[in-house]
């Protein structure tokens, strides 16, 4: 049986809710019949990742997947890639806001996703979730957190797979943006089981094309 931590952040930029967090809490403890762990963290620089390397203390995991919101965006996005730098465009929850400041001085340039992307893309679409692959996290805490995820499996949990999950707005937080997508919780917790359950069946992603032209 393996162990699979999912971390979801708190509300952040003035927002009331966080419908990353929302579709965390609602999985449940077990998927075909691996373990299944969440965590709340904080939408804040290193704090974040300092909260998941408590619990990577406590637990011996297989595998961990951050979710993040990605106010905007009409599906869900598992991520390709997280580069090494922070630049903030607003302040974090305790209003830091590094500009052009790499993550990690030893760090590599960039980290691609250890978790079958696309064929979590595939599951989530084959479950009734609009869903699509993303390159870029962002510059924020969510590529922040995910390039602190890849540095320290490479650094000291080898064999750990990581990877990021960005969701849309919820209903309730487009009431004031009219021109915003957004997605029912239920469905984003839909879409987080689908994609669990293509990293739990598979080890090797598939060749589709779900590449970009800008």
């Amino acid at each position: 049986m393996m162990r699979i931590l999912i971390t979801g952040f708190d509300p952040f930029g003035g927002e009331k809710v966080n419908p990353a967090l929302q579709a965390v809490e609602g999985l449940p403890q077990n998927i075909n019949g691996h373990q299944i762990d969440t965590l709340e963290i904080p939408t804040v620089f290193y704090k974040s990742m300092e909260v998941v390397k408590a619990q990577l203390e406590l637990e011996k995991y297989d595998m961990v997947i951050a979710i993040g919101q990605a106010g905007g965006r009409y599906q869900m996005t598992p991520e390709r890639v997280a580069i090494n730098v922070d630049d903030a465009r607003i302040k974090d929850n305790e209003g830091n806001q590094p500009i052009d400041i790499a993550i990690q001085e030893d760090g590599k340039p960039a980290y691609f996703s250890q978790l079958p992307v696309k064929r979590m893309v595939e599951y989530m679409r084959a479950s009734g979730v609009p869903a699509g692959l993303s390159n870029s996290a962002g510059t924020f805490v969510c590529n922040h957190i995910m390039y602190q995820l890849a540095y320290l499996a490479d650094k000291s949990y080898p064999g750990l797979k990581t990877g990021f999950i960005h969701v849309p707005f919820a209903p309730e937080q487009v009431i004031d943006k009219p021109d915003k997508p957004s997605m029912n919780v239920d469905l984003m917790t839909k879409g987080l089981i689908a994609a669990i359950k293509a990293c739990l069946e598979h080890d090797t992603d598939v060749k589709s094309a779900f590449g970009s032209t800008h």
